[in-house]
């Protein structure tokens, strides 16, 4: 750390932000998964953790309230090739499937093509969940960039062992509560079902800034107690009809307990934030929303005990996304930090 000046170009070290760290002196590991195998519409988001971290040498390490961003002890875990391949295999596998159910061909009759797909996200997901106990054994705090966003479930369960009645602060914008999206269990579509059915210490999930579900998802986490849902819609009724954003983010923030977990996807923003993410939906936050709403959640008291960032998708034509989905991990990142010292 001696040598390291913050105020200098980034050092591509292989870590995101070229932070000086090494695996064992970190307090944070960031798990890289280069996984798309279930994306159902625009491709690509296994390019994203790749994407990023070349964009994250151009971020500044200062923050205006939080000293101390520079200091931060976070190592980054290479990306696991074999995982990379699992997910070209799967996603070939994927590809017939979408393509057959989109010509109208029955469901049933591509269960052995899905049970594939799905054997792959089992190991994927075991993948996740083991690399995750092999660090939050060793006292570090582990946080996940993706890939898709089906990806974060084995991290989910391991911390909700961990500190029972972890809640969820989830931003994005689809519920992902569907049981299953065109014969895939653990798809990209279903990460908040998945989390409420395998994570035995979840205790609640407040979902924000969606736009996009299906009835069967509204009417689940409208009955739910476990959901707590903050749609788009009405997001913007309070706002339009004059209350503050502070407020509003007061609200969500006081259905979430004491130790909370982040899981958000790129696409809760407002698309001109992350056009090349696979599944944009006009509507959603401003990054300076989610910042704030981040912010105070650190600053509430809770504990933000990890997370993940996904969906996001690098552009041939733009690097508008890697640089988005960079400058929010840092955030991400400067938040937990300051949580679990104020904690």
């Amino acid at each position: 750390m001696a040598e390291f000046n913050p105020d200098n170009i980034g050092i591509a070290n292989g870590n995101f932000f070229g932070f000086p760290c090494r695996e064992q002196d970190a307090d944070t590991v960031v798990v890289q998964v280069p996984w798309d195998a279930t994306v159902s519409y625009g491709k690509g988001t296994a390019g994203g953790p790749e994407a990023m971290l070349e964009a994250s040498l151009q971020v500044d390490l200062f923050d205006e309230r939080i000293p101390g961003a520079a200091g931060m002890k976070v190592w980054t875990m290479p990306q696991d090739e074999d995982i990379a391949a699992l997910n070209v295999q799967a996603r070939e596998v994927a590809e017939n499937v979408i393509s057959a159910l989109e010509r109208g061909e029955d469901q049933e009759s591509l269960s052995g093509l899905c049970a594939i797909v799905n054997s792959c996200s089992e190991r994927l997901n075991a993948y996740v969940e083991e690399t995750a106990e092999r660090y939050l054994s060793q006292g570090k705090a582990v946080a996940l960039v993706g890939g898709e966003h089906s990806v974060p479930l084995g991290l989910i369960k391991a911390l909700s062992r961990r500190y029972p009645g972890m809640g969820v602060l989830h931003v994005d914008a689809h519920s992902d509560t569907r049981e299953a999206y065109e014969g895939f269990r653990y798809s990209h579509a279903s990460i908040m079902f998945n989390a409420m059915r395998e994570a035995d210490g979840l205790g609640h999930i407040a979902q924000v800034g969606i736009r996009d579900f299906c009835s069967a998802e509204y009417a689940l986490v409208t009955s739910s107690e476990m959901f707590s849902p903050f749609t788009d819609l009405d997001i913007k009724e309070k706002l339009f009809r004059g209350a503050s954003w502070d407020s509003v983010c007061e609200e969500i923030i006081s259905t979430l307990p004491d130790d909370v977990y982040v899981s958000f996807d790129i696409d809760g923003l407002s698309p001109e934030y992350c056009p090349g993410t696979g599944t944009p939906v006009p509507g959603g936050l401003t990054f300076s929303q989610a910042d704030w709403l981040l912010r105070k959640l650190a600053s509430s008291g809770r504990r933000i005990v990890g997370f993940d960032l996904c969906e996001v998708a690098p552009s041939a034509d733009s690097e508008w996304d890697a640089n988005t989905g960079a400058r929010m991990l840092f955030k991400l990142l400067l938040y937990s930090m300051y949580s679990r010292k104020k904690k």
